[in-house]
């Protein structure tokens, strides 16, 4: 297929999958704190239009979990399919740590999610919040448990290689290896500013369409503080992480900024902009900054960044691609800072419900985090190859041993399945946010229970489903 090995078709496979699943989870994890938080305020103010956003949201909140959970399946079963000596080789760490997150977060967010979705009305509320809570709380474990994982293949810690099979031998250096911190947090942050941005485009393409209500404004405003507080943390955090990748992993940094060689003793600029190419291995057409890449990097203007000639060529990363993958990610983040600090501004002009030009930007500005978190994704994957388990087992080496052929027809089947049953979920779901919450509707499911509230087909008033007609 395209003169591809079995071993690239493989890496696609898992990044398309991959692709798809990640946005799932984020998702998951910031409407699940988007959820708590609004019946919280609910049951603190009795304002009901907090109640109405909470039953809006937790429908789209039902459908993206169904995604994430059939999505992430498939990919455990990949480790074993398509990269069995990864898991024969990395299997007593990785292996544990997901059980981990089987054992803790999925069995908590399965006790309690079918309380939280067909509760309402049938349990006290103190009960049914407490449901809420857990499930949002089960979100964070899972993200923890599967970035211990992921950030120890980053920054291996705490084991030993007996007989070709990695042996945990401290428990806590294994699951808080180095990077865990920062990755967990980045990670965290970016999820809740992703489902920001996802329920402000949603309430600026209502308003931009006329629909001008206290639920519609409460989505808009809760969305912007969250852009305006996050976004300058989620930078901060960025640089600690950075500074931490630099110290574990410096040939991703020098991918990253493009750096192939250090000039003399003079601090290493910051290239804005440019093409690396990996044959003539140099950065052609650059727009740079001088000293700025020490002063970001090292946070001083002599220290040097590490230059890719410094390390093996067999031992570089894929410079063109981490190069725009990372700037994708920090510009969007840029543009969502910019998106906060010009709905302050508005906000205090009395106008952010009124603007249009920023409605549209909001609007459009809806997948920006999503993109960013693909985006980061293929820069902290891509930047670690040609490793698996950084230093210790490369690519090449942890694949099963398929045939193109194999590999290719599995990677069509994906491709095809993956956009009807997830395009499909997907047009489901946008499909329930152009509908937009409805007024009332928490006292309607306590009233008639949450049977009628699985979808907006059934409304007051609507006597399809009668007595005398049962719909046989």
């Amino acid at each position: 297929m395209f003169n591809l090995q079995a071993l690239d078709l493989a890496r696609m496979q898992f990044a398309f999958t991959v692709s798809f699943h990640i946005l799932f989870p984020a998702i998951t994890v910031g409407l699940a704190g988007y959820l708590a938080v609004l019946e919280g305020l609910w049951l603190k103010t009795h304002n009901d239009t907090y109640r109405d956003l909470y039953h809006f949201w937790s429908k789209i909140f039902a459908v993206n979990f169904g995604m994430g959970v059939v999505s992430g399946i498939v990919m455990a079963y990949q480790f074993g399919t398509n990269w069995s000596r990864f898991s024969d080789f990395a299997g007593p760490v990785t292996g544990t740590l997901l059980t981990y997150e089987v054992l803790t977060a999925f069995f908590l967010e399965a006790g309690f999610l079918g309380v939280m979705l067909f509760g309402w009305g049938r349990v006290g509320r103190g009960l049914h919040f407490f449901s809420t809570v857990m499930v949002s709380l089960g979100t964070l474990i899972s993200t923890f448990w599967i970035l211990a994982s992921n950030s120890w293949m980053q920054t291996p810690n705490g084991f030993e290689v007996v007989n070709g099979q990695v042996i945990p031998t401290d428990w806590l250096a294994v699951i808080f290896n180095p990077s865990l911190p920062y990755r967990l947090a980045h990670m965290l942050i970016a999820a809740f500013v992703a489902t920001a941005f996802f329920v402000g485009s949603s309430a600026a393409w209502h308003l931009l369409r006329g629909r001008d209500n206290p639920a519609i404004r409460t989505m808009l405003s809760m969305a912007m503080w969250m852009a305006l507080i996050v976004m300058p943390i989620q930078i901060m955090v960025g640089d600690m992480h950075g500074l931490n990748t630099l110290e574990h992993q410096p040939a991703k940094i020098a991918a990253i900024e493009g750096h192939w060689q250090n000039r003399g003793n003079e601090p290493t600029p910051l290239i804005l902009f440019g093409w690396p190419d990996m044959k003539a291995e140099k950065t052609r057409f650059t727009v740079e900054i001088p000293y700025l890449g020490s002063l970001i990097l090292t946070h001083s203007l002599e220290k040097q960044v590490p230059a890719l000639k410094s390390f093996a060529p067999e031992d570089r990363p894929n410079s063109t691609i981490v190069f725009w993958s990372f700037r994708v990610m920090a510009g969007l983040g840029m543009l969502m800072l910019f998106t906060g600090l010009w709905s302050l501004w508005l906000r205090k002009r009395g106008t952010l419900y009124q603007c249009r030009p920023f409605l549209y930007l909001a609007m459009f500005m809806g997948p920006s985090g999503l993109i960013a978190i693909l985006a980061g994704w293929l820069t902290t994957e891509i930047g670690r190859q040609p490793w698996v388990v950084y230093g210790l087992l490369r690519t090449a080496d942890a694949s099963s041993n398929h045939s193109v052929a194999q590999m290719s027809l599995t990677l069509v089947l994906f491709v095809v399945v993956y956009f009807v049953l997830f395009g499909t979920g997907f047009g489901y779901m946008m499909r329930l946010v152009r509908k937009g919450p409805k007024t009332n509707e928490g006292a309607e499911i306590s009233h008639a229970g949450p049977g009628l509230s699985a979808t907006d087909d059934t409304v007051e008033g609507d006597h399809r489903l009668s007595p005398n007609k049962k719909g046989n």
